[in-house]
């Protein structure tokens, strides 16, 4: 008798099980069960069908080669038995049964499994204020969803709307929203910064800025009271702490559940955030059990803490690994380093790792480097600045994290790739400083943005850079706090030095050893210039100088621009 699988899911890890294993044995017994009639398709490429990218909803659902992914190509041409619209009630792990229910006609009966696989997914939080419920409130988590908020957008009945959550969804939708659509939109965050479980605050501050260059109002810490309907004109009112917003929809983008109910009522061990624990192999607390994908618990590879992480590419992974085991192979899911990409407008942003708030919680004395350099050679036309942080543990030097933000999203990736991949099997600071990477004048730096990032962590851990963020480079100006010490070219810097007079100095890098009886004693001195390097070799200076207390701004004056705070 051969060999029955049964794979509760059917949007991402699921099929892929089931392809998988398929090709390994032609011999076994597959069925796939999902509560949805719309399968196998690419979540994450709901907000570009939102937004226009992605034509139409088909193409979410189809192969490479056009094919539309639905129970007749998996029944016909994978040889896999895909039910839809049925709804897994209990697992009997004794008799080793899945009870299920067809929602076309409530018929009940069971499906006896060998091997039995939970990919059940996640499901969104909708918060508990009230108005949560209306109509015209939409939580955007499948392609239902999507196709009902395209719907309103192409009927023109949305010239404002509200998002509720700054996490990749919400920013996603906000710009779905606004640059295809031209919808007024406002994007409220109860956390200080957008991206508050993905970013550290600096590469986050870029972000917001970019959506605000883009007319995206970003409203941070801020707590949504209630929605409401205006009597008058029927339209949605959003209650907030500090005002109330008037729009036409909204949608909730608050967080992820994961989905397994199922797998605790069946005894089946689930962790704190409420994922289901596996092993190595994906294997929950039954052997004859496997689950992935967003209802499980990963652990981060860094912090050595269970997280839940929902990407399709890690659920793709697991599948393949799941259909090795379920094989008889003995494949390995060790956990992640949480890699994490997103577009935002026309700014590419991407993450490995911990940031620095994430590393600091973890119990590690975090230290972090910016910089801000070019993608390219410096002489080579058309370069885009990439900035990038690089996170390390004091005490050991071993690197926590890295972030990074550029307009060549491909160059921001293949940067934090670079690192990702090392960070599984540990490295240090010098490593990144040594890190080989390819080198031609259109593509890169001869001293890559990544070897920057090293050196200046590696400086500022030996004392020899003691850097200031742009924040709190722009607080302590304001406050009179601090003089600034421009070394830039005096006709860069005039501007400044007509603004602020004496609280900003201005001598050329080139003309400092000569120069430094001119420089105040008792003043505490920002150095600044364009990204960074002249205002160390500046430090650097001073130092010998005897003049020590100094703050290198990091990133340099175009980390001020990125983040929005332009001083003139």
């Amino acid at each position: 008798m051969p060999k029955r699988v049964v794979i509760i899911g059917a949007v991402a890890l699921g099929p892929k099980v089931a392809c998988r294993l398929r090709r390994l044995d032609p011999d076994v017994e597959i069925t796939v069960i999902d509560r949805d009639d719309m399968i196998s398709y690419g979540g994450c490429g709901i907000p570009y069908y939102v937004g226009g990218d992605v034509n139409e909803i088909e193409d979410l659902c189809s192969t490479a080669s056009h094919a539309i992914r639905d129970p007749e190509f998996f029944r016909t041409g994978k040889g896999i038995a895909m039910l839809t619209r049925v709804e897994a009630l209990a697992i009997d792990r004794k008799g080793k049964r899945l009870k299920i229910r067809h929602l076309e006609d409530g018929k009940e009966e069971h499906l006896s499994y060998d091997k039995l696989v939970i990919a059940t997914g996640s499901a969104p939080v909708r918060p508990p204020f009230p108005g949560a419920d209306l109509p015209r409130v939409k939580i955007v988590s499948n392609l239902h969803d999507a196709q009902a908020v395209k719907d309103l957008l192409k009927q023109g009945k949305v010239g404002r709307a509200v998002i509720v959550g700054a996490g990749a969804i919400g920013i996603e939708l906000a710009e779905a929203m606004t640059d295809l659509w031209g919808v007024e939109t406002t994007v409220i965050e109860l956390a200080d910064q957008v991206l508050p479980a993905a970013l550290g605050k600096t590469i986050g501050r870029i972000a917001k800025r970019q959506m605000e260059d883009h007319g995206v109002k970003v409203m941070l810490s801020e707590r949504v009271i209630r929605i409401g309907e205006a009597p008058d004109t029927g339209s949605l009112l959003v209650e907030t702490l500090s005002e109330t917003l008037s729009c036409d929809l909204v949608v909730l983008s608050t967080g992820i559940r994961p989905n397994s109910m199922i797998a605790s009522a069946a005894g089946l061990a689930v962790g704190r955030s409420g994922g289901i624990l596996v092993d190595s192999r994906l294997r929950t607390s039954d052997p004859d059990i496997y689950a992935s994908g967003d209802c499980i618990e990963l652990r981060h590879l860094i912090s050595g803490e269970n997280q839940i992480m929902p990407l399709g590419s890690l659920a793709n992974r697991q599948g393949r690994i799941i259909a090795d085991n379920i094989s008889g192979g003995s494949s390995l899911f060790t956990g992640t380093v949480g890699a994490f990409c997103l577009k935002v407008f026309d700014l590419g942003i991407s993450k490995a790792g911990l940031t620095f708030r994430q590393a600091r919680a973890a119990g590690f004395d975090p230290v972090f480097a910016v910089v801000s350099q070019p993608d390219h050679a410096h002489f080579y036309p058309s370069a885009n600045l990439i900035f990038m942080t690089l996170i390390a543990d004091r005490r050991s030097r071993k690197i926590l994290g890295i972030e990074a933000a550029g307009k060549n999203g491909a160059a921001v990736k293949a940067r934090v790739d670079a690192v990702a991949v090392m960070l599984r099997h540990g490295l240090d600071v010098e490593d990144v400083c040594t890190l080989e990477t390819g080198y031609a004048p259109p593509f890169s730096s001869a001293m890559d943005v990544i070897n920057n990032a090293g050196n200046v962590l590696d400086n500022i851990l030996a004392g020899r850079n003691r850097p200031i963020g742009a924040a709190e480079f722009l607080e302590k100006l304001a406050a009179g706090e601090m003089q600034v010490l421009d070394v830039r070219e005096a006709p860069t810097a005039k501007p400044f030095v007509d603004k602020y007079k004496d609280r900003w100095l201005n001598i050329p890098l080139l003309e400092l050893r000569a120069r430094l009886a001119e420089l105040p004693r008792q003043t505490p001195l920002g150095l600044l210039c364009d990204t960074g390097p002249r205002s160390y070799e500046a430090q650097v200076i001073l130092d010998a100088g005897g003049i020590t207390d100094t703050l290198n701004l990091q990133g340099g004056y175009a980390m001020i621009l990125a983040t929005g705070s332009p001083l003139l």
